[in-house]
């Protein structure tokens, strides 16, 4: 990653203007660092944001934070990469700046760098943005792809890709590049949920930790107490997937995970119904998120090997969204070898279908 930051820093004062592409579910957890910690005597770039993902996050939350952006003197546009009308939206945005920037230059050819951390939409903004222009350009030929994927990091070079024509502009696609200092109290798990890094980077009962956070400040938790489980007896541990069961590729079944989401969801509204703390309270927010990560390791029959973090239960206020990555519904359809990963899966599965999680402040 270093020498893409180096080869991305070098074209920075070369080229017309820069699309940062953000995920909107997470838009100050997802900033690309290395536009924002420029020396002062770096030259200043002119920058477009796109939150990408918009269809998946909170409205009226994304719709705030492209105000608030705006308020800065930054250029923001919320983005669906796979809404051609939102592409639409986005190119004539592109198109307005390289104009301005042109103005007066007739015949005049734009250049945009496309910077983002890994696995926020880059590539697949620049497809849809590469074939539209085509289209509109009444261009014929074979049409160039970038390499979409839902693993972070697979963008490895820098690729040119023409994207409108009447001015030319041409895009250039680069790998995602995140800081090493992204492991923070929050970032971490923010950024396994949307996929923006490995599973593997976060230990695995944080990532239970900080939904279970998540989850006690929804109100949809309160709207849980009346499930009934008397009329299955099955365990709860037993319901969740083992190692056989994926390596012999027998996946558990809608009974099954119907059973661990109904269980779940009980388990925690039984342990919020009993609370009397408030949960506004970082203290008492954090004793509630023990009692409720003993009650599942008990019912998982998980031994507690491990201490809880204090650092979920801080700096939570305002609101957006997020959504579970599909990585990560993978995993809690396949099942996990680490006893910690049973915890992940059922509360990953007791927030389905919907997937969504309301995240307090995002920076």
């Amino acid at each position: 990653m270093a020498a893409a930051d180096r080869a991305i820093r070098a074209r920075l004062p070369l080229v017309d203007l820069v699309l940062e592409v953000r995920d909107a579910r997470v838009p100050a957890t997802s900033a690309f660092e290395l536009l924002h910690r420029r020396s002062p005597e770096e030259p200043d770039v002119r920058l477009l944001v796109a939150l990408n993902k918009a269809d998946l996050a909170d409205k009226s939350e994304t719709e705030k934070w492209v105000a608030f952006m705006k308020q800065r003197g930054c250029s923001c546009i919320a983005v669906n990469s796979h809404s051609r009308g939102s592409i639409n939206e986005l190119l004539n945005a592109v198109r307005g700046r390289i104009r301005e920037i042109k103005l007066g230059v007739s015949d005049c050819t734009g250049t945009v760098l496309l910077v983002g951390i890994p696995n926020v939409g880059k590539s697949a903004i620049i497809n849809a943005m590469h074939q539209i222009g085509r289209i509109g350009a009444a261009e014929k030929g074979k049409l160039k792809h970038a390499t979409v994927s839902s693993h972070p990091g697979e963008t490895r070079d820098i690729s040119g890709y023409k994207v409108a024509s009447h001015p030319n502009i041409y895009v250039l696609d680069t790998p995602g590049v995140l800081s090493p200092i992204f492991a923070n109290d929050e970032s971490g798990p923010r950024l396994v949920l949307t996929g923006a890094i490995k599973d593997s980077l976060v230990e695995e009962y944080e990532i239970a930790q900080f939904l279970l956070t998540v989850l006690n400040l929804r109100t949809e938790c309160r709207e849980w107490e009346n499930l009934n489980l008397d009329g299955d007896k099955s365990s709860f541990a037993d319901a969740i997937p083992t190692r056989s069961c994926h390596t012999k590729r027998q996946y558990s079944s809608d009974h099954t995970q119907d059973f661990i989401v109904r269980a779940v969801r009980q388990a925690l509204s039984e342990t919020i119904a009993s609370f009397q703390g408030d949960l506004g309270n970082e203290n008492d927010l954090r004793r509630l998120v023990e009692i409720q990560f003993t009650h599942l390791q008990n019912a998982f029959r998980i031994s507690a090997e491990t201490t809880l973090s204090s650092s979920f239960t801080s700096s939570i206020t305002n609101s957006s969204r997020t959504t579970i990555s599909t990585s990560n519904e993978a995993k809690a359809a396949n099942g996990s070898a680490s006893e910690n990963s049973r915890l992940v899966i059922a509360i990953l599965l007791s927030v389905r279908p919907n997937v969504l999680l309301s995240l307090r402040s995002d920076g």
